[in-house]
């Protein structure tokens, strides 16, 4: 049964009956820009890259490592991108970032998921953008982000995966920003840590 998130709330990773998630897939999903031609005539759509992005973090709160459509794999191996969609095309996710929670190395306490419009769109233009966190042994969504907040912003910082007394947990933070990459969000993330 899917969580729908809001802002600032926090779940704990355990599977429906007990068990912890072993593998997550963070699903990001969006459509291009449509828009009506003349008169209704010959309408078009406008491609809309946006960008999933998880930064790795130590208990220093120091990013170790960035996955992100240049790299679309950590050092590790535990984390892995899928690619880069530049138009949101297509049903369902556009882009997604599988995690084994199992391989992340003890020493990563947190990764912290980013949304970018690389192509500088705000997320008031785009539609039906969602972000979500899936239990990647049965495909089964465990909680589901709307990308619903309007307004001038080309960013978000979604979510931070953590451990806390021996376990994962997810907080949906939601925190809107600006920037075409991860990089630009930096400085908000920080304070999230």
């Amino acid at each position: 049964m899917s969580v729908s998130l809001s802002k600032g709330q926090k779940i704990n990773l355990e599977k429906q009956g007990g068990g912890a998630l072993g593998k997550v897939t963070m699903g990001l999903g969006w459509d291009a820009i449509k828009s009506k031609g003349f008169l209704g005539f010959g309408s078009k759509s406008e491609a809309v890259d946006l960008d999933a992005s998880v930064v790795m973090f130590d208990e220093g709160n120091s990013p170790v490592d960035v996955i992100w459509f240049r790299q679309l794999r950590s050092k590790d191996g535990s984390v892995v991108h899928t690619g880069d969609n530049r138009t949101g095309a297509g049903d369902g996710d556009d882009e997604q970032i599988n995690v084994d929670l199992g391989a992340v190395p003890a020493t990563v306490k947190s990764l912290v998921f980013t949304v970018n419009s690389f192509t500088g769109q705000t997320f008031a233009q785009v539609e039906n953008a969602y972000c979500r966190l899936v239990d990647a042994s049965n495909g089964q969504e465990v909680a589901r982000f709307n990308l619903s907040v309007q307004g001038p912003h080309s960013a978000q910082i979604m979510a931070k995966v953590y451990r806390h007394n021996g376990a994962w947990k997810m907080h949906a933070i939601g925190e809107n920003g600006n920037g075409r990459t991860f990089d630009d969000l930096l400085p908000q993330i920080s304070a999230h840590l």
